[in-house]
């Protein structure tokens, strides 16, 4: 598949394209990166165009089809480029508990985490205690093991380590230390940084936490 065509419609500091970035980059998949400017307002008439129902990045678009979520866009490149790096294990059930356990960040963890950032009060500390508890229920999962899949990176690891570009900015706003709450889950983080696919594919910390300074600001919060 040489000649095929790939293109990432998304934004920097998005945990959820971040996936795909990291996904194309362990299957060594060239491909071209459109940043998508107005991401709440003013949006690309291509993202308009290749995601009509959400509106919303990442979208992978291969060979002008688009593929929208960033989970399916995953699952994707693994089956379409599935010659290289895989990223799912071969057993149905072990494939299953992969899917579970990405659907559950994506329902668990994004909810309570947006909540340490983007309210004030109880509410935000009822998103911090979520936060840890979702953490911890994550921590039990991965064990002794070295990644989410065993002895290899994969697609668990993928789906979730987005989310840690953006830990700086929720201890932040939450006033706690999440090395402190859940060691095991931040030593896990610091090994999935050290792979390359990792490290090209998210943001400075210092940088998200601008970003969301600028967000809070924008819906008066600051």
């Amino acid at each position: 598949m040489a000649n095929d065509e790939v293109i990432l419609v998304d934004f920097w500091a998005s945990m959820f394209g971040m996936r795909l970035r990291i996904a194309l980059a362990e299957k060594e998949i060239n491909y071209e990166y459109k940043e998508e400017e107005g991401l709440i307002t003013n949006k690309s008439s291509l993202l308009l165009e290749m995601n009509p129902i959400h509106k919303k990045v990442p979208v992978l678009i291969h060979n002008g089809k688009p593929i929208c979520e960033s989970i399916i866009g995953v699952e994707y490149i693994e089956e379409v480029w599935k010659d290289k790096t895989p990223l799912l294990l071969s057993d149905p059930y072990d494939r299953a508990q992969a899917r579970f356990w990405a659907d559950y960040i994506d329902k668990k963890l994004y909810v309570s985490s947006r909540k340490i950032w983007g309210t004030k009060g109880e509410e935000q500390e009822a998103g911090k205690k979520d936060f840890i508890e979702v953490l911890k229920v994550l921590e039990g999962e991965l064990g002794e093991k070295p990644y989410f899949g065993g002895d290899n990176f994969g697609f668990v690891d993928i789906a979730l380590i987005g989310f840690y570009s953006w830990f700086y900015a929720y201890e932040t706003y939450g006033n706690f230390s999440t090395e402190a709450e859940c060691p095991k889950f931040v030593a896990w983080a610091k090994r999935c940084m050290q792979r390359g696919s990792v490290a090209k594919s998210l943001p400075d910390q210092h940088k998200v936490l601008e970003f969301i300074q600028m967000l809070r600001q924008k819906f008066g919060m600051e």
